[in-house]
């Protein structure tokens, strides 16, 4: 993954180059490629507020895209990245992870697509705890609360792709 590029050297990466490294965080080829056109960006904030607009524009057939490339909560990570977000949640107790990953199955069958939570800082027992609770909403309600959870990674993944202002003396 693209990390610690800097605004500058984003904004004058090749659109090819600039598309995979937005791609990387977000999972969306559209969002990506339009993303990269609205460049040059003049801040982080700028660029984190044109994503977030372009994440709640997309069709919900989009977003249902980018769903299928998120793991499902407590599987073990396969990349670096899913173990630092959906797959960091896990416990040691057998019975919990039970619990996960049948709320988990509930969830998919109940709306037709798999859960996704910004998890930075939460227990097993509490994603347990909002998949429980987000199962009582309705589709469309769900369906907002998604994008808004997306919109949290993304902000993360595009924050880390950045690093800090000016970058790193790598890139």
């Amino acid at each position: 993954m693209h990390q610690g590029i800097g605004l500058e050297a984003f904004n004058a990466m090749p659109m090819r180059r600039a598309v995979h490294a937005i791609y990387e965080c977000c999972y969306s080829v559209p969002l990506a490629a339009d993303l990269c056109r609205g460049r040059p960006f003049t801040t982080h904030d700028e660029l984190f507020r044109s994503a977030d607009a372009l994440l709640f524009g997309l069709s919900e057939e989009s977003v249902d895209t980018i769903l299928q490339a998120y793991p499902d909560i407590g599987r073990r990570p396969g990349s670096e990245k899913s173990a630092a977000e959906q797959c960091a949640i896990w416990c040691d107790e057998p019975g919990v992870m039970e619990q996960l990953s049948e709320a988990s199955r509930r969830y998919l069958e109940h709306f037709g697509f798999g859960f996704v939570m910004f998890v930075n800082g939460y227990t097993a027992q509490d994603v347990l705890a909002a998949m429980s609770d987000r199962l009582h909403n309705d589709v469309d309600t769900e369906r907002k609360i998604v994008r808004n959870e997306l919109a949290r990674i993304n902000r993360t993944r595009l924050e880390r792709m950045l690093g800090p202002e000016g970058g790193y003396d790598n890139w």
